[in-house]
């Protein structure tokens, strides 16, 4: 499982969203773009708009996809609908909120590393995205032209994206320098929350963090968690668990994501930092908790002659 198909891939399904207003989580974002690109936003909704599925991305940006190129390397030789624009697009949309973007993906990317470990892969790939069913040894897709893929033993990376809506699971022929097939899904709406128009964290949120509570709640997710075992852990109500989880979320500390019902919480690297430094040594405090590892309990078709590698 991939953390990222970098910056510039984003940009893509980035450039997708800006023609479109029907996602309101990015609602914000696209504001503040459209100010910082002044009189050449209708450029850029121009070309968004020039391509009628996610699926033609890839084809149009292949550079992006492949080879992971810097947005500084992409040359006039390189523009190929628009690569120059979309290299442009990066620079003002999307690299300037990277670092916050790249720990929430780290974030997600360990999430569902838990739930292949404490499950297995058929349950990692089922439950990945509501568009994605997994019938051993067949992976179906709701979305994209009807289709037969065969992965001949190549295996299939797993890959969260940032700019994709929670609507779309795309399938991506070709990633990195490998040029591998890839799925990629996108992380949850509330992983984007306070992000956008700022590169600095909720101060009010931080705020909210000083005391022993939420201290020992963020040493008991040092080894990630769902919500109810959050609550057995600091031994208080679900409600409450969930509403320090929210504020650790909100902080930029923990990232969240959703396997069926139950949300699994992890710390970003902020969070791992700030949980390491002498200011926020839980062990020092009265009356911290021990951590106790938890106990889990338990279209296009991608057809392969071998698993899935993940």
């Amino acid at each position: 499982m991939l953390a990222t198909i970098g910056p510039l891939a984003e940009s893509a399904f980035a450039l997708y969203l800006f023609g479109r207003n029907g996602d309101v989580a990015f609602h914000e974002w696209r504001r503040s773009v459209r100010a910082e690109l002044g009189k050449d936003a209708a450029r850029f909704t121009a070309l968004s708009q020039q391509f009628r599925t996610l699926e033609e991305l890839p084809a149009a940006f292949a550079t992006a996809f492949t080879s992971g190129t810097d947005p500084d390397q992409v040359s006039n030789g390189e523009d190929r609908r628009g690569t120059i624009m979309l290299a442009d697009l990066c620079r003002v949309a999307v690299l300037p909120h990277w670092s916050l973007i790249r720990s929430h993906l780290d974030g997600a990317r360990e999430g569902w590393g838990r739930v292949a470990i404490s499950h297995g892969i058929e349950r990692l790939m089922g439950s990945v995205h509501p568009k994605a069913r997994w019938r051993a040894p067949v992976l179906e897709l709701r979305q994209g032209p009807s289709r037969d893929i065969h992965l001949d033993g190549r295996g299939l990376l797993l890959c969260p994206s940032f700019f994709l809506s929670e609507q779309s699971c795309p399938f991506v022929p070709a990633v990195g320098k490998d040029a591998m097939p890839a799925l990629v899904f996108p992380v949850k709406t509330s992983s984007r929350v306070g992000l956008w128009g700022t590169s600095e964290h909720d101060e009010q949120a931080l705020g909210a963090l000083v005391g022993h509570t939420r201290a020992a709640a963020l040493e008991a997710l040092a080894e990630g968690c769902s919500t109810g075992e959050l609550a057995d852990r600091l031994g208080i109500s679900l409600a409450g668990a969930s509403k320090h989880a929210a504020v650790l979320r909100r902080s930029g500390l923990v990232t969240t994501s959703r396997n069926r019902n139950t949300a699994l919480h992890a710390l970003t690297p902020l969070g791992t930092a700030l949980l390491r430094s002498s200011e926020c040594s839980v062990s020092a405090l009265p009356g911290a908790i021990s951590r106790v590892p938890a106990q889990r309990t338990g279209p296009s078709r991608l057809n392969g002659t071998d698993r899935a590698a993940v």
